[in-house]
């Protein structure tokens, strides 16, 4: 499968996707634990996490298909929140935890 095909699979699949550096219990960089870290504070237990260095395309890739040039990158429902400063803002506004609550099944 073509790798923005794959992209597109993981955001139709998962209603929240990260992809990161590393992983959320081993983050590879200071921006991706600091997503991660708002994130689960925010309440998103269910949160699909792909690792960019372990998938080179993807890495390659997602930039142009999101049109967003760093990482980590989160998308909820297939869209573009955006990296680790504006979920960063959303957390201290309290407008994150509002996100993760309607974006994870109950």
């Amino acid at each position: 499968m073509p790798v923005l095909e794959r992209i597109q699979a993981e955001l139709d699949r998962h209603p929240m996707v990260l992809f990161m550096k590393g992983t959320p219990e081993y983050p590879m960089c200071g921006f991706s634990s600091r997503a991660v870290q708002a994130l689960l504070s925010a309440g998103a237990v269910d949160l699909r996490a792909i690792n960019v260095l372990e998938e080179p395309e993807i890495r390659a890739n997602l930039p142009r298909f999101s049109n967003w040039p760093t990482f980590p990158q989160l998308f909820i429902h297939g869209e573009l929140i955006g990296g680790c400063d504006i979920t960063l803002e959303l957390h201290e506004s309290g407008e994150l935890e509002r996100i993760v609550a309607e974006a994870m099944p109950r």
